[in-house]
């Protein structure tokens, strides 16, 4: 995947990326329809799919809800790629099928705007603004199955029906 990088800082929770006041609703587009909304009114109109978000420590920190990750996956958001994530974001974006990937160096290096390209079976990321090149450790074969399969639930469906 490869895409335009949004940068945020340390300590993003789950009430920035999708604001309370529209949790009532588990429509995903109308989620993503108020993506980062008070962070920036007119973030849902600049963010293009196959875009990456990098973050700084502790990316979706906050609540246990799942439509923060849904949010960010219907709007197109190809990775998330932080320092740090909280726990229960993590685990939320890989059951929904959301790439994540923790890589302190390369969110530290990246900027806003540059374009980054991330290999999750490799284990690589390449900013192609500035050549430098990152690794992390791939994830396991049903972690990366998950992803694939657009979240557990594609996921079990898949594997049950052979």
């Amino acid at each position: 995947m490869k895409g335009k990088v949004w940068k945020f800082g340390d300590n993003v929770n789950t009430d920035e990326i999708i604001p309370a006041r529209y949790l009532n609703t588990s429509d995903p587009q109308e989620l993503a329809d108020h993506l980062m909304e008070d962070w920036d009114a007119e973030f849902v109109n600049k963010v293009s799919p196959g875009d990456i978000f990098v973050a700084g420590e502790n990316f979706g920190c906050g609540s246990s809800r799942e439509h923060a990750p849904l949010a960010i996956k219907t709007a197109g958001v190809a990775c998330v790629i932080a320092k740090s994530f909280a726990r229960i974001f993590l685990r939320n974006s890989i059951n929904i099928g959301l790439a994540i990937v923790e890589s302190r160096e390369a969110a530290e290096d990246a900027r806003e705007g540059q374009t980054l390209e991330v290999d999750l079976a490799g284990g690589a990321i390449t900013n192609l603004d500035t050549g430098k090149a990152y690794t992390f450790p791939a994830f396991p074969d049903e972690i990366a199955g998950i992803i694939q399969a657009g979240g557990l639930m594609n996921y079990v469906k898949k594997a049950v029906s052979g």
